[in-house]
């Protein structure tokens, strides 16, 4: 038998050559993190038979470039775990600091105690879980048109225990259908170019559905824009995740649909503009 610190070692050199080598302690850490190990602790000891076995499964997995996340089978988003398989996208590290903002303009906007959320195009659910666990006055309803998708993220509320009402459909028809109507409206939809280059863990593991936004990658936020009047409040706030060279296009377009509204473009901890706020 091999120490924790001796299959971490093994698992880096059997992975010099990709670009998963930095999730080879990842992996260990959750590993043990599950069997309430704590690794720093106790990585010159041997390692247990079950770890030993799922740790060399995942090295094989990662080799092939399949994302940690999918072998692990969950995802941490804001502090939330959140089951994930190749139905739906990864969370991803940018959307969390969407989230931070959403709550902040939330604050900033309203003064009522009980707001509507609606969220476009959820996915796992990240984003609706994570705003309903932190803010559990909002009433918090979430749409995608994969069933699967939809299926997945009851099950990611349930894990978290939170109220999230999920529908499925195709972006904002759910709601419209309903004739429900929001405070705040946020989407994070696909937005890759239907031709753009992307990594091969990506483009192999997760679904397509969920990356590309058409020839431009535009094409759901235009669909929001057009249709948002038919749900949005009279005093509401939209919020979008977007390409990092999307910003003045989508601006533009937003002030010809929203003349009257305060927008917003927000960068990222990497300083790329990754974030559009409207509001109204």
């Amino acid at each position: 038998m091999s120490s924790y610190r001796s299959l971490i070692q093994e698992g880096e050199e059997a992975l010099k050559e990709t670009n998963s080598q930095k999730e080879v302690r990842l992996l260990m850490l959750e590993l043990c993190r599950e069997e309430e190990i704590d690794l720093y602790l106790h990585q010159d000891e041997e390692a247990k038979r079950s770890i030993q076995e799922r740790f060399q499964e995942g090295i094989k997995s990662l080799q092939q470039e399949k994302p940690l996340s999918y072998i692990l089978g969950y995802s941490w988003f804001y502090g939330y775990q959140l089951q994930v398989n190749e139905d739906v996208l990864i969370p991803r590290n940018e959307t969390e600091e969407l989230i931070g903002y959403i709550l902040a303009g939330m604050d900033e906007h309203f003064n009522d105690s009980a707001l509507t959320l609606f969220d476009v195009a959820t996915g796992s659910g990240a984003i609706a879980i994570a705003l309903q666990a932190e803010e559990p006055k909002l009433e918090v309803y979430a749409s995608d048109i994969s069933e699967k998708a939809v299926y997945q993220a009851k099950q990611n509320a349930d894990l978290n225990h939170v109220q999230v009402e999920f529908m499925v459909g195709d972006m904002l028809e759910p709601f419209i259908h309903q004739g429900l109507h929001c405070d705040i409206l946020v989407c994070n939809p696909p937005y890759i170019p239907t031709n753009e280059m992307i990594e091969r863990s990506v483009k192999e593991y997760e679904p397509h559905l969920a990356l590309f936004g058409g020839e431009d990658g535009l094409k759901f936020y235009h669909e929001v824009f057009t249709k948002a009047h038919l749900v949005l409040n009279e005093k509401a706030m939209m919020a979008f995740e977007m390409g990092y060279n999307q910003a003045e296009v989508l601006t533009k377009q937003a002030k010809q649909y929203f003349p009257n509204a305060r927008i917003e473009v927000i960068k990222d901890l990497n300083g790329l503009d990754r974030m559009l706020f409207l509001y109204l």
